[in-house]
């Protein structure tokens, strides 16, 4: 994770987990691979899905997005962008929020986007030098973070 400035204050932060849903798919998969391996290895229906849900979980886990929103910079996992190319953003729950990550999607944004959350923030750039017009982020607080964007 990229570090903050000296100096900046924290306005605004989250980290987006995973649901207890896709947990609960993890917990499965692995308990499915002790069926694969039952009739050849009965030790590795106790071995393979420790392995698996430890290998699942890791991944899972690593899935986690974390926003930071200081003074000068935004944050979004390893991607940072100074505040002052950032004009304001716009938050999308529901119908407007899918229509945000499927029909309305520019193929320039940059997408930050969870399958397990479903809201998210449109956050508008304004840098000539860059082609992405925009970036779409998922969130679970999509207007205490806009709010904290907007000027």
């Amino acid at each position: 994770m990229a570090t903050t400035q000296s100096g900046t204050n924290v306005v605004y932060q989250e980290k987006v987990r995973p649901s207890v849903g896709m947990w609960i798919l993890v917990v499965v998969a692995a308990a499915s691979t002790a069926l694969m391996v039952l009739p050849v290895w009965k030790l590795g229906t106790i071995i393979l899905p420790v392995i698996s849900f430890v290998l699942f979980a890791w991944w899972l886990n690593s899935l986690t997005l974390t926003i930071i929103v200081t003074q000068r910079q935004l944050f979004v996992g390893e991607a940072h962008i100074d505040r002052r190319f950032v004009p304001g953003a716009t938050a999308y729950d529901g119908d407007e929020a899918r229509a945000a990550r499927g029909v309305d999607l520019d193929a320039r944004a940059f997408l930050k986007i969870r399958p397990w959350v479903k809201p998210v923030v449109r956050i508008e750039l304004d840098d000539d030098n860059d082609p992405t017009p925009y970036w779409l982020v998922s969130t679970r607080r999509p207007k205490e973070l806009a709010a904290a964007l907007t000027p």
